[in-house]
Formats: structure tokens, sequence, C-alpha cells
């Protein structure tokens, strides 16, 4: 899923303080690029979690209807809105390294002709999926 949600963005003397509004996200960076890749990890990361949880993940609001003045760090320092882009298919890509087992059906002969041939069925078989499903592996 790939969506772009607005993010309160306090500064403070010493950090930049982020609340997600539309998901109950707090977090902070010692900078503004930091905040930023904070904000966008903490919200990749609540989408994926939702997703495996079969939870209906909240459209993001309308950035022009959010009050700065009601954020959670109102008070600590100057609040701006901007938006972040998330993208949770890349993020389960990065970060979802494991390998799952599978069963699969192969005719006699053809194993007997991959093992003689010293060829990894199982390599095979990702790169054909990558190339039909017309996804990348890299992460």
């Amino acid at each position: 899923m790939k969506d772009v949600y607005p993010v309160f963005f306090t500064k403070t003397d010493d950090i930049i303080l982020v609340e997600v509004p539309d998901l109950g996200i707090l977090t902070e960076g010692k900078d503004m690029k930091n905040a930023i890749d904070m904000a966008r990890d903490a919200i990749e990361l609540k989408c994926v979690s939702m997703e495996d949880e079969k939870l209906e993940i909240p459209t993001p609001s309308d950035i022009t209807l959010l009050d700065v003045t009601k954020g959670t760090f109102t008070g600590e320092g100057n609040t701006i809105i901007s938006l972040v882009d998330i993208d949770s298919i890349e993020y389960r890509r990065k970060i979802d390294t494991r390998t799952v087992r599978r069963n699969v059906a192969l005719p006699s002969w053809l194993n007997y002709e991959a093992e003689h041939a010293g060829i990894n069925v199982s390599k095979v078989l990702q790169e054909a999926l990558i190339n039909v499903l017309g996804v990348s592996k890299t992460y």
C-alpha cells in the first residue's frame, strides 16, 4: 500500500517531536531529515502490523482540516504539518527476509534432470515468481 499521511513536526531546542494523528504514533528525530525518516518508518511499521492483524488501516486525514494547536506537543515548540509518503510493500520487503518452506510438485524426470545439472530448484522458482509477478527483489 502506498499512501501519504499528514504529520505534525514540533521543533524544540534539542529535537523534533513527531505526531501522526491518524495512527496514534509519537516519535522524535534529532533533526528534520531524521524526524521524517522516523515518521515514515513508524507509519510503515504500524501499517504492516495492521495488515498482518487484518485490521483496517485509517485513511489519511485531509491536511487542511487538521489543527496544529490540538496536537500532543502543542506548547513544546513551533509545530508545522507536512506530508510523509509511505510504501508498506517496500517496507515489508526490507524487514521480512525470512525464508518460507513450500512443497512443490515436480515430475520425477524433471527433478532428476535438475539434480544432475546441479540446479538449485528453490532459486529458479524464486526467480520465476519474481519475473511472473513483475516484482523486484531489491531491498
